[in-house]
């Protein structure tokens, strides 16, 4: 039986297209419809991009205190990205606005790519992001076409592992802190081969100890919400 008020975390495979927001929105909805609680603190730890698929933690009630003890934890993730090209997003949110010839590169200069990312190192957030600056999020600046300054910031990569074997695709997986962009990281890896890459997938497995493997299908989710409540059913 849940316990909304006082607490749940949810650990959730966020689907692909879906906001991290809209699974918070789509609990809270649920909750308050077939519960009848109509004030419901649901917040998540961590946003994953709507491309991105993965480990999301939603937390209800008292649980919401816990967020940012969440968030803080180390991350990882697989992912796929694209040699050869760049978008201003670092994803395929948005179209190539570069094209480079892959045909120079080596698995050493891959391989020595790859060890200079691993430690502490700065990295700048895309213009495509979250990140809030001067009331309005980055995101927003950058669709109007508006420059702004995106400031490096430290963060820290644990562990960066490669596999060339479908050149020019890369598959990756990758352990860091908080506050890391994996798009940044693809395209500065892209930059470090004096060519272009951007991210093609994406996926979040762990979040320190939790890991997507014991998270829930959003929708089946939703239907065990609703079959708990005093209804019982649909409606």
């Amino acid at each position: 039986m849940f316990h909304f008020e006082e607490g749940e975390v949810f650990l959730i495979d966020k689907p692909l297209d879906w906001t991290s927001f809209d699974a918070v929105n789509l609990i809270r909805a649920v909750v308050k419809r077939y519960h009848g609680i109509r004030k419901l603190k649901v917040g998540h730890a961590g946003t994953l991009d709507p491309l991105a698929t993965g480990l999301l933690i939603v937390c209800t009630g008292r649980m919401t205190k816990q967020i940012d003890n969440f968030q803080a934890q180390e991350k990882v993730y697989t992912g796929t990205m694209l040699l050869g090209q760049t978008t201003p997003s670092y994803d395929l949110e948005s179209e190539p606005d570069a094209f480079f010839p892959t045909d120079g590169i080596t698995e050493e200069m891959m391989e020595e790519a790859r060890k200079s990312f691993i430690g502490d190192i700065m990295q700048r957030p895309p213009k495509f992001s979250a990140i809030k600056i001067q009331g309005k999020r980055a995101f927003e600046y950058a669709r109007s076409d508006k420059e702004i300054a995106m400031k490096e910031r430290l963060v820290h990569i644990e562990d960066f592992k490669i596999d060339t074997s479908k050149f020019p695709v890369v598959s990756f997986e990758v352990k860091c802190s908080k506050g890391t962009y994996i798009r940044s990281l693809v395209n500065d890896f892209g930059k470090a081969l004096g060519n272009g890459a951007c991210m093609t997938s994406l996926r979040r497995t762990k979040i320190g100890d939790f890991s997507v493997e014991n998270a829930y299908d959003l929708m089946e989710l939703k239907k065990q919400i609703i079959e708990e409540s005093p209804e019982g059913i649909e409606g």
